[in-house]
């Protein structure tokens, strides 16, 4: 009778184990608490960057804790976590990027220092957004990329803005390439890269020529 009540305690605390471990939405290392929001490959950039100006308009510092993400608002404050080694870094988001198909983030020299991952280039981690954060209060739609069909970059406003208005669905967005202010062109928002490539064969069809391109959420 005693080995039966030992097995099913045993049993029992093995499912809350496991099911624990296979809801974990959220890091606890230290104290910390945060919403995982991806996971995937992490890279790191700065030679021949440092000191040049970074998509928000910064300089770029290969000291500082900053980062690049595709989608991500500027000033989003995340923990990037190794999951090799478990060691983790807090960064700003100033900057667009990485452009490898197969990356998540592009870390500063210093936050892939602190993840130890300066030689090996690379890492898998997993990002958590910051709880209790000002600047993280506005991100909506975390996982979930915007695409856009860019049909113009002109750098007159009022003459992009006239072009827009020969969409339905069509906006303007400012944007500062080096020491230029260009106002890009762009027809819709899509959830996925299928639904804007259909829309932009229909574009095509009217003799619009366009390419799909993802933007910030």
């Amino acid at each position: 009778m005693k080995l039966r009540n030992l097995s099913a305690s045993f049993l029992i605390s093995l499912l809350i184990l496991t099911s624990c471990k296979n809801a974990k939405i959220s890091s606890s290392k230290g104290g910390f608490k945060g919403q995982s929001i991806e996971n995937g490959i992490a890279s790191w950039y700065g030679p021949g960057f440092h000191g040049k100006k970074t998509a928000n308009g910064e300089r770029f510092d290969t000291n500082a804790f900053t980062a690049a993400h595709r989608t991500l608002p500027f000033n989003t404050l995340l923990r990037v976590e190794n999951l090799s080694n478990g060691r983790f870094v807090k960064v700003r988001i100033n900057d667009r990027g990485p452009y490898a198909k197969d990356r998540i983030i592009d870390l500063s020299k210093a936050a892939a220092k602190r993840l130890n991952m300066i030689e090996a280039g690379t890492a898998r981690v997993e990002l958590f957004l910051l709880n209790g954060s000002r600047d993280n209060l506005d991100v909506e739609n975390l996982k979930k990329p915007t695409y856009a069909i860019q049909v113009a970059s002109i750098s007159d406003r009022n003459k992009a803005l006239a072009t827009a208005k020969n969409f339905e669905d069509g906006w303007v967005k400012k944007v500062t390439v080096g020491r230029k202010t260009v106002f890009r062109v762009f027809v819709g928002k899509f959830d996925s890269t299928a639904q804007a490539k259909e829309r932009n064969l229909k574009l095509k069809a009217r003799g619009v020529e366009g390419f799909v391109k993802q933007v910030e959420n």
